[in-house]
């Protein structure tokens, strides 16, 4: 499973799968309760564009703090692959 999380209330989410064409979903979190725990917000209180990959325990497996917009696609789908969960 994945998913995205975003600072931006619902509504707003669903307008930015919706125009898209996303099919995936997206987490809304505008008070950053899920970011804090995981250290993925900026001073600026920002979200950070990490990624986490977390397995079916649980376990968080890989962390890119690396990610850019044009190649995270790919590179998330060749990191599944290589941990055979790209079903």
């Amino acid at each position: 499973m994945y998913f995205m999380v975003s600072a931006d209330k619902p509504e707003v989410n669903k307008r930015f799968a919706e125009t898209h064409g996303g099919s995936f979903p997206i987490l809304s979190d505008p008070d950053k309760t899920l970011a804090k725990p995981y250290g993925a917000m900026m001073k600026a209180g920002f979200y950070k564009r990490w990624t986490f990959y977390i397995d079916k325990d649980g376990i968080i497996t890989k962390i890119d703090k690396k990610v850019k917009p044009v190649t995270a696609g790919q590179g998330s789908l060749d990191f599944l692959k290589e941990l055979n969960m790209d079903k």
